[in-house]
């Protein structure tokens, strides 16, 4: 049957459609709630963030590294400058593909695959990928019209004028002074990055190691306005950097010139130091080498050949060299006996030409063969006497032997501003027991005595106690830097005066050390003969390979590297000290013959007029009286 036909619920649908009307505009009231609030959100109250964001866009902030301090010796000639130049730098975050741009630079300035890796290296080792890196120094006027010319092949990449350190002397203050170098993986750890942003070289060596603080400055920054390919388009605001601090050396540039000349290319240092000051006037170590291609990346074929050469002129020999002192040290080793109280200055020793422990076979040579006979303090030290030095270190002792010793810098680091030094070796029972599980031997303590044996000190430590004995035991460390932005450097650590029982064995040593070079029978009278004014010296020789026991030193059967080592250490005038002198000699072999003559040089080039050839007339003084000593046989 069919169905019959309903009518249609208008009522029914008209309350359908009521209902969705009212959710759909609920659902629609709800998400324009929720973008209100979220544009409320974003434009109100994260405002100072995007708007910040935004004008990052638009404004960067660029470091402003600040102008290395100089260095000057002290008559205010330049050692260490800056100089302008022309550098290709790589800012990575405009480079895209940087590696892609490196290929291009080395293509268009037709570099080496060598010059390329070192790029990359520069470029990896850049801290912010915003900063430009400066990756080839000193371009050329063609290297810069070629990267003009493709710079549309080249994005991010600029030729940026900088300020370069330049030692316009050279090498012949490349062992004091030190230089710069880019600061590598390590330095960068360490570093603050906001105190050497935009800063890419730091002290490697020397002064300008050690005085990094004062002579980096403080950087500065400028706030620039940049287009949307980055390129500056004005400068908002700038915070100009502070310079660092300039520094005036103690070294003197001509003193230091006469000292090179002296040793006359041969391998060896010399130091001179003011006694009065502890001012160092001369430090010289040769060979040398020229610091200012490692300023800006030296190659490593260069770098090789100075690391490998058998000449070591990268070795510091002032301040790590170490060597036996020799016969130099029997002075110190004559006022420690003197104040120990086993000798007085006329106590005498036989010399048949060589020295024996009680019930031992074993014979200690002098280096006269046949003997002084019966010598004293004076002519022990005027003669260099082993004997004598053999018999008065065996009854100092070891112990006491080494707290002497120790008191007059030996076997510790002298200097103030000097990190490189080594602290060179004063030996001890406990050293040698600590090193070698080995007793102490009276043997070994004989030739402590003169200088020889386990004993190693640097040539700065020689002169430093050279400075000791001018000054009579007054402590003053030696430094470089003799005024830091106008002010004087402070020992924050001095050491202590060495006091003695009596003042005058001071002055039975020191008249010791003057008749070495005055005395009828000093060995190195040739010398001093040919001086106008009075010195306190005294020679040594240090031996490089050791002699069999009854064998004689003959130069001939020796290879010219494993000959003795000459020194020679004084200080004048005697009666009123301006200056201290050490030197060493590699393989010279004669103390008296070969480093004498070079301490001389030395001592005339600062004491002595230029015009008249005399003593200047600022050094003299009137003449104290001498110290007679007893020569009663």
């Amino acid at each position: 049957m069919p169905q019959p036909i309903r009518l249609k619920d208008h009522e029914k649908d008209a309350r359908l459609v009521k209902r969705r009307v009212l959710v759909g505009g609920a659902v629609i009231i709800l998400l324009t709630c929720v973008l209100v609030v979220r544009m409320y959100y974003l434009q109100v109250v994260q405002y100072e963030h995007h708007s910040t964001l935004a004008e990052n866009n638009r404004i960067h902030v660029q470091p402003i590294p600040p102008t290395r301090g100089l260095i000057y010796d002290r008559n205010g000639v330049i050692i260490a400058d800056n100089r302008p130049s022309f550098s290709l730098t790589v800012t990575r975050e405009r480079a895209g593909d940087w590696l892609q741009v490196l290929d291009t630079v080395v293509e268009v300035l037709e570099l080496s695959d060598e010059d390329r890796a070192l790029f990359e290296r520069r470029v990896r080792q850049g801290r912010r990928p915003f900063e430009p890196v400066p990756i080839l120094f000193e371009l050329s006027e063609e290297q810069i019209a070629r990267v003009a010319v493709n710079q549309f092949r080249l994005p991010g990449v600029e030729v940026a004028a900088q300020l370069v350190r330049h030692y316009p002397l050279q090498e012949h203050f490349a062992h004091s002074v030190g230089y710069v170098g880019r600061i590598n993986e390590q330095e960068l750890k360490r570093l603050d990055p906001t105190e050497y942003a935009g800063t890419h070289h730091i002290g490697k060596t020397g002064i300008e190691r050690f005085y990094e603080e004062e002579l980096h400055g403080e950087v500065g920054y400028e706030e620039v306005e940049t287009n949307a390919r980055g390129r500056v388009l004005r400068v908002l605001n700038r915070i100009d950097p502070k310079p660092g601090k300039d520094i005036v050396l103690s070294l003197d540039s001509r003193l230091q010139e006469a000292a090179e000349n002296a040793l006359g290319g041969r391998r060896g240092a010399v130091v001179a130091i003011q006694p009065k000051t502890g001012e160092v006037l001369a430090m010289v170590s040769q060979p040398s080498f020229d610091p200012n291609p490692f300023v800006t990346g030296i190659s490593f074929k260069a770098y090789g050949e100075l690391r490998d050469s058998i000449d070591q002129p990268l070795y510091n020999r002032v301040l790590r060299g170490l060597y036996p002192p020799g016969s130099t040290i029997k002075p110190m080793v004559a006022v420690s006996g003197l104040d120990a109280g086993v000798i007085t200055p006329t106590t005498r020793v036989f010399d048949p030409g060589f020295y024996q422990l009680p019930n031992n076979s074993h014979k200690y040579r002098n280096w006269n063969r046949n003997g002084d006979g019966w010598i004293d303090l004076n002519l022990a030290i005027a003669r260099s006497n082993d004997t004598y030095f053999y018999d008065l270190a065996h009854k100092m002792g070891i112990d006491r032997l080494h707290d002497y010793m120790s008191r007059f810098g030996i076997g510790q680091r002298v200097a103030l501003d000097m990190f490189e030094e080594t602290a060179g070796l004063m030996p001890s029972r406990d050293w040698k027991r600590a090193r070698f599980r080995q007793p102490w031997y009276p043997g070994e303590t004989l030739i402590l005595g003169i200088g020889q044996g386990y004993m190693q000190t640097t040539p700065l430590q020689l002169a430093q106690a050279t400075t000791l004995m001018a000054t009579r035991g007054k402590w003053i460390r030696p430094h470089l830097a003799k005024s830091i932005d106008g002010r004087q450097p402070v020992d924050p650590n001095p050491m202590p005066d060495i006091q003695l029982r009596d003042p005058k064995f001071w002055d039975y040593s020191i008249h010791g050390m003057e008749e070495v070079l005055h005395g009828a029978r000093g060995t190195a009278r040739k010398v001093g003969d040919s001086a106008v004014y009075r010195i306190a010296g005294k020679s040594g020789t240090a031996q490089v390979v050791a002699i069999k026991q009854g064998e004689r030193y003959d130069r001939n059967k020796i290879q010219e590297r494993h000959r003795d080592h000459a020194l020679f250490i004084g200080f004048a005038p005697v009666e009123n000290p301006q200056i201290a002198v050490a030197v060493m000699v590699e393989n010279g072999e004669s103390g008296s013959g070969v480093a004498a003559p070079v301490l001389k040089q030395v001592m005339d080039a600062w004491l002595l007029d230029s015009q008249s050839g005399q003593l200047k007339a600022e050094f003299a003084s009137p003449q104290s009286a001498e110290v007679t000593v007893n020569d009663d046989r």
